[in-house]
């Protein structure tokens, strides 16, 4: 057998086999519009698979509710006169002798300040002793001490003043101009004044949530809703805790978009048309409008609506589908919101694919004829 066609058969091979190789190397964003649906319930998968509707729509967009429970809206507002512990307490006394028990010898009042209250509720005052001022109004204390002290001097007179210390403090702190521990005064005991006594806020207002913990209880709601809902401003309390952050929340684009990426939430809600804007849109060359894929752990009660069928108990796989081009598409895009932790997938056309495999294989074919012609010019 002549040399020449083992050459050319082996010349052939090596073509196929590189050509072969090229094609499986080309690069992918991720899964086919097809693989996607091999993954439902219905055949292979364990997502159930739907396409937008309006009525799709009005079940899954559910807005996440915020809000302060009962617990911290029933709270009624303080008294601003009341005594706490860690308040300071100055006293004077006036007495209606010449020679008192606590007046110097030149004046007829005595002057006590600085009396701090005890974490027991307590204050010293001599000749009166040990009395108890917390829970007290400054009025109160001052009627308290003079029947104390008019066992020791004659009709005595005593004015009490309250200066507000550690007693009654809330704490605020993110996304605030002045984080600070402040007390809870007659100006600053709704949550709406305490948060304008730090500074305001220092983050975009559209996305601004405050966080309230008292004692084992947190609870949020959106600063937006604060100001307009009278019953949100709540009552503050001493030992509040006050947390002004940005929204949390973020969803990611993946595919054959713009850009990909992990956005967080510019506003309260996002329809599925402004993610893509977000990202720059469909890349125009290499994304089939006809596939865009949002993938959620549906919660129980809108899986059930939805569906129709069964009583789910935990969070269930969906897969929604976007068809862009349908004569509605671009409204069931506008219409349906993303939800916190959704990942939106552009899959590629199938004719990009191809095209990409189509100049692989040619790329590699110019390569293995190059290599043939050296072939050629070795023999």
């Amino acid at each position: 057998m002549s040399a020449k066609p083992i050459l050319l058969g082996r010349r052939a091979a090596l073509i196929v086999a590189v050509a072969a190789l090229a094609s499986c190397a080309v690069s992918r964003d991720g899964p086919s519009k097809r693989e996607i649906f091999e993954g439902s319930v219905l055949r292979s998968g364990d997502a159930h698979i739907v396409l937008v509707t309006k009525r799709v729509s009005h079940a899954a967009n559910r807005p996440e509710a915020l809000g302060f429970s009962h617990a911290l809206r029933s709270g009624a507002l303080i008294g601003s006169d009341i005594i706490r512990p860690g308040d300071v307490i100055s006293l004077n006394v006036y007495e209606n002798v010449p020679e008192g028990l606590l007046a110097p010898d030149t004046a007829n009042n005595a002057i006590l300040e600085e009396l701090q209250v005890d974490d027991a509720g307590f204050i010293f005052v001599p000749y009166a002793g040990r009395v108890r001022a917390a829970g007290q109004t400054p009025d109160a204390l001052r009627r308290i001490l003079t029947r104390s002290l008019d066992e020791q001097t004659p009709d005595p007179q005593v004015v009490v003043a309250r200066a507000q210390g550690d007693g009654a403090t809330v704490s605020v702190a993110g996304g605030v101009t002045a984080q600070g521990v402040y007390p809870v005064t007659r100006a600053t005991n709704r949550l709406s004044s305490m948060i304008a006594t730090a500074g305001g806020i220092a983050i975009p207002l559209e996305t601004a949530q405050v966080l309230v913990t008292r004692g084992n209880r947190q609870d949020r709601a959106w600063l937006q809703d604060i100001y307009s809902n009278p019953s949100l401003d709540i009552a503050m309390r001493p030992g509040d805790r006050i947390l002004v952050r940005q929204d949390q929340r973020a969803f990611s684009v993946l595919g054959s978009t713009g850009a990909s990426s992990r956005m967080t939430f510019d506003s309260r809600e996002i329809s599925a048309i402004d993610a893509l804007a977000m990202v720059g849109g469909l890349d125009p060359l290499r994304a089939d409008p006809t596939g865009v894929f949002i993938f959620r752990d549906e919660v129980p009660e809108v899986a059930t609506e939805i569906l129709g069928i069964g009583h789910f108990m935990s969070d269930v796989r969906f897969v929604y589908v976007l068809d862009l081009t349908a004569p509605t598409g671009m409204f069931n895009a506008r219409d349906f919101k993303i939800r916190d932790g959704d990942t939106i997938f552009v899959t590629e056309a199938a004719a990009s694919l191809w095209s990409r495999q189509i100049a692989s294989l040619t790329g590699t074919l110019t390569a293995a004829s190059a290599a043939q012609s050296l072939t050629g010019s070795s023999d």
